[in-house]
């Protein structure tokens, strides 16, 4: 397993090659000190054996599919599940795979970029796809670019699985988080969507003003404001670190684990996008370019 370390004046990311990880992300608080706002385990082969995908990069499809598949262009692919839903890729998904360290940049707006080559029929998606992923330091602000293209027509949803925490306590009750999202997926018990949008205002998912996370618990589909690519924002008051999370996707997941205290922005399309003909589309044709943008920008409270 190999690693990489990149850093500017403001922060400090390592990188993994296996699931094309992120590690380590250092951000500086108000007490000078420098804070690891992720988790992650400080040996890499602690990775091989994870289950809460830490840091990792998720695909093909990111969130959870249904039916056992989807149809494209008139053929029927079929997809692993369990209990009728495939998720993050299926039984191994890019989140367990090696990816190749292509370019490594440690000068002016230092960057990482890592790509996995997926076959024809790998997890049962059609297509030759190539996808990669460039981390890039732009002074206060991590820049997370997902990339893929095709030969022959596939679907792709790509994302980053960081659970982030900006500080050293405990839990992430006492965090402020605000989420410029005016609707939430509607979900079964299982989480797939039913294909509803819901209003979030008044309700226990109205973050659209900040407010401390309290014992609110996610697993949920919330849908951008799309005038704003500001996406989400969190504040730490012990720390004093200020996190804003953009994006150029129309959707982010966001997912707070029972195990361990942590919050998962995962900015990417709809789940279940294959299934769903009135959803955003999620098909990439040969020729085309898939292309996810988002930046995580980290200030000081003042």
């Amino acid at each position: 397993m190999k690693q990489v370390t990149i850093s500017n004046r403001f922060m400090t990311l390592m990188v993994l090659d296996y699931g094309a990880t992120i590690q380590k992300l250092l951000v500086k608080g108000k007490d000078g000190e420098f804070t690891n706002v992720v988790a992650g385990f400080n040996h890499p082969s602690r990775y091989r054996l994870d289950e809460n995908v830490l840091g990792a990069s998720v695909g093909r499809y990111a969130g959870r599919i249904s039916r056992g598949g989807f149809d494209l262009d008139r053929e029927k692919f079929f997809l692993y599940q369990e209990d009728g839903v495939h998720l993050h890729g299926g039984k191994e998904g890019f989140h367990q795979k090696y990816w190749t360290i292509d370019e490594v940049n440690t000068t002016d707006n230092p960057f990482v970029k890592l790509t996995y080559y997926s076959k024809h029929l790998e997890e049962g998606y059609p297509g030759n796809l190539t996808v990669s992923v460039t981390y890039r330091l732009m002074d206060n602000a991590l820049q997370v670019i997902y990339e893929g293209t095709t030969d022959r027509s596939t679907v792709i949803n790509l994302t980053n699985h960081s659970y982030f925490k900006l500080d050293k306590d405990p839990f992430i009750d006492e965090c402020e988080l605000q989420l410029n999202c005016p609707y939430r997926l509607e979900t079964k018990e299982n989480h797939l969507p039913t294909g509803n949008l819901i209003p979030v205002r008044k309700t226990d998912y109205d973050f659209l003003l900040p407010r401390k996370i309290g014992l609110q618990r996610f697993n949920t589909v919330f849908v951008k404001d799309m005038g704003n690519e500001k996406v989400a924002e969190l504040r730490s008051k012990t720390s004093g670190i200020h996190m804003r999370v953009y994006t150029n996707q129309p959707a982010v997941v966001v997912y707070t684990p029972t195990e361990f205290p942590g919050i998962c922005f995962e900015t990417q399309n709809y789940p279940d996008a294959p299934n769903q003909p009135d959803f955003p589309k999620s098909v990439l044709r040969p020729g085309d370019i898939y292309n996810n943008i988002s930046i995580f920008k980290f200030d000081l409270q003042t």
